[in-house]
Formats: structure tokens, sequence, C-alpha cells
């Protein structure tokens, strides 16, 4: 016999409370054949809920998968144009100063259109614009060319580079 917190247990006890608590396994394979229709019910909610805050995004992002490739469209026809007008020397009259050309250059690729326009201003050492960036009279020796491709969203992609009149 031994005394705990003031109970007293005997090895009959511990017997008797240990076979109460065990469920043969015969009887636990007959109550679990199925899911509740409660289960069920949950599970249907639940799903309900999550798939579309999974679906959703992924939808809206397979929408939009084109954009990188306008972007990147956009940008190399930026630069291509940029690299034609670096080839000319400053005084060239392919690279007089002038504001953007309006409408500009249409490029159609893929069959989406695509709008080149390029600006040239006179700026100082620091790529500031002189004056109104037109007149010769505020020539300091740079030239600042800006190419600006938009693409068919109307979102324009600019890129600049500076030509100098120095040997």
């Amino acid at each position: 016999m031994s005394y705990e917190f003031g109970i007293r247990r005997t090895k009959q006890f511990k017997y008797f409370a240990r076979k109460e608590l065990r469920t043969s396994s015969l009887e636990l394979s007959v109550r679990n054949k199925g899911f509740t229709l409660i289960e069920i019910i949950v599970l249907i909610v639940m799903a309900g809920i999550l798939i579309p805050t999974i679906v959703v995004p992924f939808a809206t992002g397979i929408r939009n998968s084109g954009k990188p490739e306008m972007v990147t469209t956009a940008m190399y026809l930026a630069h291509q144009r940029m690299e034609e007008l670096m080839k000319y020397d400053y005084s060239r009259a392919e690279l007089n100063t002038h504001d953007l050309d309006s409408p500009g250059t249409t490029i159609t690729i893929g069959g989406v259109n695509y709008q080149l326009q390029v600006q040239i201003y006179y700026v100082d050492s620091n790529f500031s614009v002189v004056g109104d960036g037109k007149l010769a009279t505020n020539d300091r020796g740079y030239k600042r060319i800006r190419v600006s491709a938009t693409d068919p969203d109307a979102i324009a992609y600019n890129v600049y580079s500076v030509v100098t009149n120095f040997p």
C-alpha cells in the first residue's frame, strides 16, 4: 500500500483503471469507417475559402505575364536607337538639338506597337540643361540624348547618354 497526495492506491485499483482506459483494435476499426457529415461540410467550407485565395493571384499573374516581354522589347528598341545616334560625331545634323519628336517613330513587333522618340539638349558638365537646351549659344561641349520608348500601355522607358565635343 502506498499513499500519494492523501489517496490510497492498491495494485488492484491500478490494474482496473488501465483496463478501463484501453480500447480494443476491433472496437476502433468498427467505429472509424469513414468521415462524418460534419467533417465533410467543414472540409468543403475550408476549400471554398482557401482555393480562391490561391487561384486569384495565380490567374492575375498569368494575365499580366506579357508585361515583362513588353518592357524588355521597349528597352531593347530604346537602346538600339541610342546606339544608332551614338555613332555620329558631335557636330553632325543627326545630333542637332530638339525636343521629343512628335509623334515619333512607330515600330510594330509581333503585332504590338511601340513609339520611339528622341530628345537632344545642350547640357553642362553636370549634365544639367543649359538655358532652353536648344540654342547654339547654350553649347558647352555636351549634348544629352534621351531616347524614349513607349509601350502599348502608354508607359515610357527612357535611355540617356551624353556626347561630347572634346577630342
